[in-house]
């Protein structure tokens, strides 16, 4: 018996330090439906158990609201069974309320099964039993799995799990008394295997639990912990330890970076690491933090290469420059002018931007900066 373990869709999520790439972002999400029932058909899987954020918010618009089930419907030949998350909790009025009335319609996808209440159904044609643990609100004080416990199947059923919340322990929720899941279960309510969302990377619990993670990376956090995959799951037997496989179902790649930059030489090499991500960069995501101090020469080249040089290639690139100083070399100034009311106002604004101890130090270093480039741009060259 096999079946996939999915996650945290987060449909209708926004990307709003994307820019124009935020559209993207969020139709990819999307896409990333039709991949995991791609890979479900690969691995002769028939089932896909989605454990919660099936939406990113309470209340998605009619449009996002109908996108994944069209997804799911051109699917045809897999089931496909949803439970609400900490996202999308089934409240009144909310995203599963809404679904409820758009089921009683005609046309309602059959291959779709929502499960907003814990009662155990049968899945992948009677070979085992779902127990969903169903989320009413936002933050629960309760376990959403204690009533796995008690949840009544046949006779040495295969009982599988499905819920969403934080393993005591785990992550975040040392701090956190909300929607936190017993580690222990599986155990206790005999589940040959529990399925959970909430962390957005795949983690494994024990032998019987697992994270799946989001199919599609959302957050620069979890570009390294997994992010963009899906879980294939095969029970082998009644009472047999399941085998957990995962895959890659995610189409960008994110990436947190720091770099120390002194000299021409290390953004030669900062450059060479981000052209070295990926041969496509036009799926990678960067969070790039620098430090260190350039010469205003220096620090034009590093604009011209890396933020709008690579940086067009990828993306998106993200600079946080804080702590990326000007170091104006005598060359810098003298490009400027050598004498005048222009030079100066760099000699000052030079000044400021050196004192750590300037309140306005980074304006300085911004407005000197930029008297730089505008006088360069108009005589057309920069100090050698």
């Amino acid at each position: 018996m096999r079946f996939v373990h999915t996650s945290d869709w987060q449909i209708g999520k926004t990307f709003r330090f994307a820019d124009e790439a935020a559209q993207l972002l969020r139709d990819e999400r999307l896409e990333a439906i039709t991949r995991i029932g791609q890979l479900a058909r690969a691995e002769d899987a028939s089932a896909v158990l989605v454990a919660g954020d099936v939406f990113d918010i309470e209340t998605p618009a009619e449009r996002t609201l109908r996108q994944p089930i069209e997804r799911m419907r051109a699917l045809p030949g897999i089931e496909w069974h949803l439970i609400p998350g900490n996202h999308d909790p089934h409240t009144p009025r909310g995203p599963w309320d809404r679904l409820l009335r758009l089921k009683a319609e005609p046309g309602w996808p059959e291959n779709v099964h929502l499960h907003l209440t814990p009662e155990p159904k049968p899945i992948l044609a009677g070979a085992a039993w779902l127990l969903p643990g169903v989320l009413t609100r936002r933050h629960a004080e309760a376990d959403p799995t204690e009533p796995m416990d008690t949840a009544p199947t046949p006779e040495g059923a295969i009982r599988i799990g499905l819920a969403h919340g934080s393993i005591a322990t785990f992550g975040t929720s040392e701090t956190s008394t909300n929607n936190v899941i017993a580690p222990d279960r599986p155990r206790r309510a005999g589940l040959a295997y529990l399925a959970l969302g909430d962390w957005h990377g795949s983690h494994r619990i024990s032998d019987r639990c697992w994270y799946s993670g989001t199919p599609e990376t959302d957050d620069f956090s979890t570009g390294g912990a997994g992010g963009g995959e899906a879980l294939v799951i095969e029970i082998p037997a009644p009472g047999a330890v399941p085998i957990v496989s995962q895959h890659r179902t995610g189409r960008f790649t994110w990436h947190r970076m720091e770099a120390a930059l002194h000299n021409a030489t290390d953004i030669d090499v900062l450059e060479t690491r981000l052209r070295d991500l990926a041969k496509d960069l036009g799926s990678v995501l960067v969070w790039l933090k620098v430090a260190g101090a350039l010469s205003l020469a220096e620090r034009n080249a590093f604009e011209q290469r890396i933020q709008h040089g690579v940086g067009s290639a990828l993306r998106v690139l993200r600079i946080d420059d804080a702590g990326l100083l000007p170091r104006p070399a005598p060359g810098d100034l003298e490009a400027i002018e050598r004498a005048g009311f222009v030079r100066t106002a760099a000699d000052r604004l030079c000044a400021r931007a050196a004192n750590p101890n300037d309140p306005d130090q980074e304006v300085a270093a911004a407005a000197l900066q930029r008297l730089y480039l505008l006088h360069i741009r108009e005589h057309g060259s920069a100090a050698r």
